[in-house]
């Protein structure tokens, strides 16, 4: 039995009461995701806002740059690297094991997507505790664009989208961050923090890539049990399985520990994780 042979065999037993790992391993919103944009990836002229661009690719877990990296050690306005659950488009990614995101010189589509089960968007950076998710991504889209050199008026598809549960989007769970009011006060905000001698190119920089980028781009929730409805009226057999993992993400995503309230549910010693 080869290695392949024998993950294969394990991800079998991921939804068994005999599973080797918890389930929430392979049943999450990652995997999810990974197959939704690897079928629409596959699927041209799926009219729908994940429709993949003549020559785009995706890539998941991908690294994208900001604005607002440390400039120096111990930088207590810098952020990091984003890590984007999804991205699509006419891009590259860094050699080996980096992840790093680039724009190609004649890009037309760059959008990145964020996957949710039953979670909000994370609410801050830890030198900016407004700066939320939503904020977070499009100021790196800008920022993508910015050192590709590709104004967005240039793009014919550029987007940030949040793709979570009906239940979730219907009861507006992502209203506020995903507003562009919210997402543009709190990219202005950001820049305002910085000292004078930055302020100015920090400035620049939102009029002349975050602001237009804001504008240009579709920022949106959406459904996965629209999208799955979708695959489904176009590719029955892969719709069909895709609806069956998608509901085994949802039973094992809602409940990931023993209720801590019952008696002797947690295990002996049992430290935090």
């Amino acid at each position: 039995m080869t290695p392949a042979e024998r993950i294969n065999g394990m991800l079998r037993l991921a939804n068994s009461d005999n599973r080797l790992f918890p389930a929430t391993l392979f049943y999450n919103e990652g995997w999810l995701l990974r197959l939704v944009v690897d079928w629409f990836s596959r699927t041209p002229q799926a009219g729908h806002a994940l429709q993949f661009a003549a020559g785009a690719r995706w890539f998941s877990e991908a690294l994208l740059p900001s604005q607002f990296l440390a400039r120096n050690r111990g930088d207590t306005l810098a952020e990091g690297w984003t890590h984007a659950d999804a991205v699509i488009g006419h891009l590259t990614i860094g050699e080996g094991a980096l992840a790093n995101t680039q724009l190609s010189k004649s890009a037309q589509q760059f959008m990145v997507v964020e996957a949710k089960l039953f979670s909000p968007l994370s609410p801050r950076v830890t030198h900016a505790a407004y700066f939320d998710q939503a904020a977070r991504n499009v100021a790196c889209v800008a920022e993508v664009l910015s050192r590709a050199g590709r104004p967005p008026q240039e793009l014919s598809s550029l987007g940030f989208f949040v793709l979570a549960p009906r239940e979730q989007v219907a009861r507006q769970v992502f209203s506020t961050e995903m507003s562009v009011k919210s997402i543009g006060e709190k990219v202005a905000k950001r820049v305002s923090e910085y000292p004078a001698s930055e302020r100015e190119a920090k400035e620049q920089w939102l009029r002349e890539w975050f602001l237009p980028t804001l504008s240009q781009m579709e920022v949106d929730c959406l459904c996965w049990e629209d999208i799955i409805d979708l695959i489904r009226a176009k590719d029955a057999e892969f719709g069909s399985e895709l609806s069956e993992f998608y509901c085994e993400c949802l039973r094992f995503n809602r409940l990931q520990e023993p209720d801590v309230t019952a008696v002797n549910s947690s295990p002996p010693n049992a430290g935090e994780a």
